[in-house]
C-alpha cells in the first residue's frame, strides 16, 4: 500500500456559516460564531496531520455587500477572534499572518492584525494564513500596480517581470502554492479566491456546512487528495 501523502498546504473557503445557522432556527450571525470556533478546532488537527500551512478564506471583498448589521456583526466577531487567536497562537507555536487589503478594516482591527503578527512571526508549528477583505482579482490588481510603478520608478525593467516576480509581489509571498482547496456546502466554485495561486491545486467540495466540518471531514479531504494522480504542474513544497 503507497505511503498516505499529507498536502503541506490546505487552504479552506469555509462557506456555509449561516444556511447552517436557518436551518436549526438561529440567526446567521450565530452561524458565524460557530463557524469560528471550527476554524481553531482545525487548525490544532491540521497541525496534528501534518499539515504545514492553512489558508482561510473569512471575509471577500465582495462581503461588503452583504446587510450591514450582518457585517458589523462580522467585524465584532473579528475583533474577538484576534484576541483569541493570539491565545491560540502562543499555545500551538502558530505562526499566523493575514491576507488581504487591511485598508477598509477599521483602524484598531489594523491594530490588532499587525500586534497578532509581530507576536507570532518567529513561531515554527504551523502557518496559519487568515484571508480578511481579500479578494483574488484585488490581489492581483494591486501587485500590477506596484510593479508598475516599479517601473515607472525606474528601478524595474517590464523583461523583469515573470511569474517568480509576481509570486513575490502577492499577498502570499513566501507562502508555497496550496496542493488541496476544500470548500464546504457543496458550492462548486472558488469565489475569487487564490485565483493565482490555485493554479494545480487539487480541489474537493463536500456539502458539509463550515460548522459541521470536523477531525473526521478533513480526513476525508485527505483521502480524496490521495486519490489524486499528481504527476505534473507541482508546486516545491517549502
Amino acid at each position: 500500500m503507497a505511503e498516505r501523502k499529507i498536502p503541506n498546504h490546505v487552504a479552506i473557503i469555509l462557506d456555509g456559516n449561516g444556511r447552517w445557522a436557518k436551518a436549526k432556527g438561529m440567526p446567521r450571525n450565530y452561524g458565524h460564531v460557530q463557524g469560528a470556533k471550527r476554524v481553531e478546532e482545525i487548525c490544532e488537527e491540521a497541525y496534528r496531520m501534518g499539515i504545514r500551512y492553512l489558508t482561510v478564506y473569512a471575509f471577500s471583498t465582495e462581503n461588503w455587500n452583504r446587510p450591514k448589521d450582518e457585517v458589523d456583526a462580522l467585524m465584532g466577531l473579528l475583533r474577538n477572534y484576534m484576541k483569541t487567536c493570539l491565545r491560540t497562537a502562543s499555545k500551538n507555536n502558530m505562526c499566523v499572518r493575514v491576507l488581504g487589503d487591511k485598508t477598509r478594516l477599521d483602524a484598531d482591527i489594523r491594530k490588532r492584525i499587525d500586534e497578532l503578527e509581530k507576536a507570532t512571526r518567529a513561531n515554527s508549528g504551523l502557518h496559519f494564513q487568515i484571508a480578511l477583505n481579500y479578494g483574488g482579482r484585488d490581489e492581483i490588481c494591486r501587485a500590477a500596480r506596484a510593479l508598475a510603478q516599479q517601473v515607472k520608478d525606474g528601478t524595474l525593467s517590464p523583461e523583469q517581470i515573470g511569474e517568480e516576480l509576481i509570486g513575490e509581489t502577492l499577498d502570499t509571498a513566501g507562502i508555497p502554492d496550496p496542493d488541496l482547496l476544500i470548500r464546504t456546502c457543496n458550492e462548486l466554485r472558488i469565489s475569487n479566491f487564490l485565483l493565482w495561486q490555485l493554479a494545480y491545486t487539487e480541489f474537493y467540495f463536500t456539502p458539509v456546512p463550515w460548522p459541521d466540518f470536523t477531525k473526521e471531514e478533513l480526513e476525508k479531504a485527505v483521502d480524496a487528495y490521495n486519490h489524486r494522480d499528481r504527476r505534473y504542474g507541482l508546486v516545491k513544497e517549502a
